[in-house]
């Protein structure tokens, strides 16, 4: 079965009473039970509800997984794959990874005892260097955010299953229509369903897709344990937007690409990010990894005051956080998503003041380019 028939109906069978073509929003806290002890496979909501059920065997069935766990947002998706762990394990992490899971990891989970090292995970070497006795997960974000560095995930695949080390992978900024882990060796594979996967900028939500039968059961009971689940109608709204990924994931890419080669020609940006042009340093790996570069994009403007005129200027384009959405968004690493990131340390990783990031959309690519060719004109 191909990706987008899985996509539109895996998980998304007609109702069984109805016959309803969509699965329906199950807006209920509890369920009746005919007798003690006696139910229909739901007994409250935290723990389980159709809806929900229905995005996670779609969203296992696309990432190529054993079962998935939706919950409330990407960072409690991350936050509860790192409850896998125990006080004392030692945790490899991408370094140029998203601002709010290294406050996450940094400012919360550090005071429970877990130990968090950041390297670059372009080269598997660097990961093998940095292993502990008490290594017990490499997290992984690729393409990471916002410099979209390409990790080695065939190195570290191997590195970590040779070792029995949990390799997880933030797969956000790709979607499993480009990119699926798995393939490469991951055991874990996180999303933030606010993104690609919901596609739309109206709802929040989480994932993470498990290989393992052991990780997917005690990430149910942690799930049901913990409390942080995705709502009925937030479920039901990512199911909406899987529906059409495989179609959003290559105008995206389409337009991407459009955008990044303008931006590339451009007199006053200094640098582009982008895994498809053919000078981004891990360019031949993204081909070999990935069917297809996506829509994110950031570029070098020289400074905070280039960057802001850009910023300030847009007028198709939107300044606002988050990606992955029909519609074209533009931001600021530095103040924005990795705000949480000590300056010298965004300073060391290439994230500037002058740095913009944008999540390329589907509209019609010349006005998006129009629209960045005018703000540019500002700088």
């Amino acid at each position: 079965m191909g990706f987008a028939t899985k996509a539109i109906h895996t998980g998304q069978e007609p109702e069984a009473s109805t016959g309803a073509i969509t699965i329906p929003i199950y807006q209920t806290s509890t369920y009746v039970q005919d007798a003690l002890g006696r139910h229909k496979g739901y007994e409250y909501a935290r723990t389980q509800n159709p809806t929900r059920l229905a995005l996670e065997r779609n969203l296992a069935a696309i990432e190529g997984g054993y079962a998935a766990h939706c919950f409330a947002s990407g960072m409690a998706a991350i936050d509860t794959t790192m409850r896998l762990l125990e006080a004392g394990d030692h945790i490899i992490v991408s370094e140029n990874t998203y601002g709010g899971t290294y406050r996450l990891f940094e400012r919360v989970l550090k005071n429970f005892g877990l130990d968090f090292s950041y390297v670059d995970t372009t080269e598997a070497a660097n990961v093998e260097a940095a292993l502990r006795e008490n290594t017990r997960m490499v997290f992984v974000e690729t393409p990471a955010n916002p410099l979209m560095a390409v990790a080695d995930l065939e190195g570290i695949g191997e590195l970590t299953s040779a070792r029995g080390i949990r390799l997880a992978v933030d797969n956000t900024f790709m979607s499993p229509y480009f990119l699926r882990p798995i393939e490469w060796g991951a055991d874990i594979v996180i999303h933030s369903t606010t993104k690609y996967l919901n596609g739309h900028s109206d709802s929040i939500g989480g994932v993470v897709i498990t290989t393992r039968p052991e990780d997917a059961e005690r990430l149910g009971f942690l799930q049901n344990a913990v409390g942080a689940i995705i709502s009925p109608f937030d479920a039901w709204l990512v199911m909406r937007g899987t529906k059409t990924l495989a179609v959003r994931m290559r105008q995206h890419d389409k337009n991407g690409r459009r955008v990044a080669a303008f931006l590339a020609e451009h007199p006053k940006v200094r640098t582009v990010y982008y895994p498809g042009l053919p000078e981004h340093p891990q360019h031949l790996r993204a081909k070999r990894l990935m069917s297809g570069f996506g829509g994110m994009i950031a570029f070098e403007t020289g400074s905070l005051a280039a960057a802001r005129s850009v910023l300030d200027n847009v007028r198709l384009c939107a300044l606002a956080e988050s990606l992955g959405g029909v519609e074209t968004l533009v931001s600021h690493p530095a103040t924005m998503t990795h705000a949480a990131v000590p300056a010298e340390q965004r300073v060391r990783l290439g994230i500037t003041d002058g740095l913009v990031r944008i999540s390329v959309g589907i509209e019609d690519v010349e006005d998006i380019i129009a629209d960045l060719d005018a703000a540019l004109e500002h700088a």
